[in-house]
């Protein structure tokens, strides 16, 4: 599976089913994951697991996507897998939109609204993480964040 169709499938199934730039916030926020593994050996560890120093771009993004516990999707029993999966068989709109966001990713024409975002959370849960960070940006029922 190329890149840009893991990062298409990670959009579907974590925010399909919000607008546009919601989709385009959180594909952003995966470029930032990548970049960060790019240049810092801590991070690679942490947001591109497996990758080695110099990695291509296309591979660090893929990686980025399927980090442990990064997005829940990628793991096997957690709830939104199955959204995954379907994404996979069925050719909806959804998906065709969050393809043609992560093609715009990969090339690297996507704009940023996330200011650097790392980090993020559906609107309607807050996880302990979160808990005394403030947002970089709240987009489409996402809220982002650029923690060090």
């Amino acid at each position: 599976m190329t890149a840009p169709e893991i990062l298409a499938l990670t959009l579907r199934a974590e925010a399909g089913d919000r607008p546009v730039r919601a989709i385009e916030a959180l594909a952003a926020l995966v470029v930032n994951r990548a970049r960060q593994a790019g240049r810092d050996a801590a991070d690679l560890a942490r947001f591109a697991p497996g990758a080695t120093a110099g990695e291509a771009w296309p591979a660090l993004l893929a990686r980025a996507c399927r980090a442990p516990f990064l997005f829940g999707c990628w793991m096997p029993r957690h709830p939104r897998r199955a959204a995954l999966l379907e994404a996979a068989r069925a050719e909806d709109s959804a998906l065709a939109i969050c393809r043609r966001v992560a093609v715009r990713a990969v090339a690297g024409a996507l704009p940023d609204p996330t200011e650097g975002a790392t980090h993020w959370h559906a609107a309607e849960v807050l996880p302990g993480w979160a808990l005394g960070q403030v947002p970089s940006a709240e987009i489409g029922g996402l809220v982002f964040y650029r923690l060090r």
